[in-house]
């Protein structure tokens, strides 16, 4: 896995453009921040994971306890009327999709027994969501009026290369243009899956290897904006597939986990990276409290959905 206090093999010959950088609000050490969402006007909520937390966050850092699931709470995902639809699992450890309201009340729009760890999720339509499923190899289509789910994609290539291994494959996933971009972290893949026009989708591809992505945002040039996880780093790979690293573990983002556009006018050429101060591959320090970080990249982010 490489040196995780410096650059490991797969990302030492990348390179560095660091971006201004910004802790806006920390969290105690073994706090695991899975996800984010970024609201019009400029809430942050993110996931606590292992305590089924979403925390609100407000742009001068302050922290608020928005709703707490039964259970763990992974992916977040805004609907059109701002109402927030997280992934899990409930008490009895099976997955689940909850919906969020505004008011901090949760309701459970339908649990999927077949599904295995419904991890990042984004959305198709205005009622429709795509989220990975990172032990089972699949992407699952969720209706969020329906309420239902059913497998929209299941494929070797989203899968891991064992079914022993502790890693997720499929991961972030978020749509640009007519293509569903897809992390395999345990692969170390960046997919992009075609889409069609009544939202079907094609044989997945591989778009960059040896690559660790974990979840991740688009810009509206198509560049895109990846937390790595275990290497400590948030990396900017071009549409031309090039891969440059734009923040470092000095920068804040040890254990980054995933990446969201701020939405605000002042705020919309600005990424927020959630983090776990390292839990799965502390630095030698050790662990390190989570972070919410702000990177400015200087473009705006690519409309979600």
């Amino acid at each position: 896995m490489g040196d995780s206090a410096g650059l490991p093999p797969i990302y030492a010959d990348k390179p560095i453009e660091l971006a201004p950088a910004k802790i806006i609000t920390s969290f105690p050490v073994n706090t695991f921040l899975e996800n984010l969402a970024s609201a019009p006007d400029g809430t942050i909520f993110v996931t606590n994971h292992e305590v089924g937390e979403i925390v609100s966050i407000t742009p001068d850092g302050n922290q608020q306890i928005h709703a707490t699931v039964e259970g763990k709470v992974s992916g977040l995902a805004f609907t059109s009327n701002g109402d927030l639809v997280a992934t899990g699992w409930n008490a009895d450890s099976i997955p689940v999709v909850s919906l969020v309201k505004s008011d901090g009340t949760v309701e459970t729009l339908l649990t999927l027994p077949d599904a295995i760890f419904l991890n990042g999720i984004t959305p198709l339509s205005d009622t429709q969501y795509l989220t990975a499923d990172s032990y089972r190899g699949a992407i699952w289509l969720i209706d969020v009026v329906q309420p239902s789910g059913s497998i929209w994609l299941e494929h070797p290539m989203l899968a891991r290369s064992n079914s022993e291994s502790v890693f997720p494959a499929a991961n972030g996933l978020k749509r640009f243009g007519n293509f569903l971009y897809v992390s395999n972290t345990e692969k170390m893949l960046l997919l992009r899956i075609p889409v069609d026009s009544t939202d079907k989708p094609g044989e997945p591809e591989i778009f960059v290897e040896q690559t660790n992505i974990d979840d991740f945002a688009f810009d509206v040039e198509g560049n895109l904006y990846g937390a790595t996880h275990i290497y400590n780093s948030v990396v900017r790979i071009a549409p031309d597939r090039s891969t440059t690293i734009i923040a470092q573990a000095e920068q804040g983002v040890i254990g980054s986990t995933a990446v969201a556009f701020g939405q605000t006018e002042g705020d919309c050429t600005a990424i927020y990276v959630v983090t776990n101060g390292g839990m799965f591959l502390p630095p030698p320090t050790g662990v390190v409290p989570a972070n919410v970080v702000r990177l400015e990249v200087g473009k705006p982010g690519y409309p979600l959905g």
